[in-house]
């Protein structure tokens, strides 16, 4: 299993979500564990409030407070960076706890050495949680770039293109030369390591090489209409995002109709995220293919992995086309939740 190299990305609200419910169920054990066995559920909840109302506002503040730095902190190594976690998070709870006692009672030494211990194995523990979640998400990078493998690579299209190919060798031999350029580097990408992000120039460059080996075969039936607002040049994306969904927007919307059809590919800001959109033709019931939906479910899992919770994929029909959304979060390549 491959070893973590990052800190969790604090500014991800997956991560504080997490945090808050582990440390819920954390507050939840210790009161049963403490609790009378004869007492009532209305004491329980009683004693609960009241010991989070002591630890919760500690742990916001340090949430707070690593949200902050987390933008310094994952430019660290990666021990020192936990070091620096466990220091911050300690040393704020323990200042957080002096204000809370400081107009109530005085904490003893003893009481001051209990406080610390128990703030530093309750970041120890955090940590140790996060650490184990990315470590579970790791093999199904792996098992997520054999299912890109399988969804895009298809004998179809590589038979097709590659008799496309052929063709124009004798007539247009320039042109079949560019189209053998774009099909290696299209199988290049999808042979690599795909677990860091890209620019999103470079995703939109794939997707122009293998939209003209498409173009090969199915000549004017396919039209592509580019909607793309500016964007900033360092926006990065997951790798074959943009890619499979137009491969699947041609292979149900744009081959099973004689006439063709066009897609459509909208990619603007929306807000601090990105939009990516994509639409084809719904062909007619007869002729439409029931795909497996490996491709969005592969996407689906990618995001997953890079963005947690804060990435969106949605499909529907409206105005007899199918239409796939997927809104990212922009964030630097040093915010990834998941390398």
């Amino acid at each position: 299993m491959r070893k973590t190299s990052r800190i969790p990305n604090f500014r991800n609200l997956g991560i504080h979500l997490r945090v808050l419910l582990l440390h819920l169920c954390l507050l939840a054990l210790l009161v049963v564990y403490d609790g009378q066995p004869d007492a009532s559920i209305s004491a329980w909840l009683n004693a609960l409030t009241q010991i989070s109302s002591q630890w919760l506002p500690p742990l916001l503040l340090v949430m707070g407070a690593l949200t902050l730095a987390y933008p310094w902190m994952s430019r660290w190594a990666y021990r020192p960076a936990l070091a620096g976690i466990v220091l911050l998070a300690v040393g704020l709870t323990a200042l957080a706890t002096e204000g809370y006692h400081v107009w109530i009672m005085p904490l003893r030494a003893a009481q001051w050495c209990q406080v610390l211990s128990l703030s530093a194995a309750d970041v120890l523990l955090c940590l140790y949680y996060l650490d184990l979640l990315q470590r579970a998400y790791s093999p199904a990078i792996a098992e997520a770039r054999l299912q890109a493998l399988q969804a895009r690579i298809r004998p179809h299209f590589l038979f097709n293109s590659l008799n496309a190919a052929l063709s124009l060798i004798r007539s247009q031999p320039q042109r079949a030369e560019t189209a053998l350029e774009d099909m290696a580097e299209l199988f290049r990408v999808l042979m690599a390591d795909n677990r860091d992000l890209v620019p999103l120039s470079q995703e939109i460059a794939l997707c122009h090489q293998y939209l003209n080996i498409e173009k090969l075969r199915l000549d004017e039936r396919l039209q592509c209409d580019w909607q793309l607002s500016e964007l900033p040049p360092e926006i990065m994306i997951p790798p074959l995002i943009l890619q499979p969904l137009l491969e699947n927007a041609i292979y149900h919307g744009i081959e099973p109709q004689p006439q063709g059809g066009v897609v459509h590919i909208e990619i603007k800001p929306s807000g601090k995220s990105l939009l990516l959109r994509i639409s084809n033709p719904l062909p007619p019931p007869s002729n439409r293919a029931s795909g497996n939906k490996m491709a969005l479910k592969n996407i689906r899992e990618r995001l997953r992995l890079h963005y947690d919770l804060e990435a969106q994929l949605r499909q529907y029909e409206a105005d007899q086309r199918y239409i796939v959304e997927i809104v990212i979060p922009t964030r630097p390549l040093s915010e990834v939740v998941h390398g």
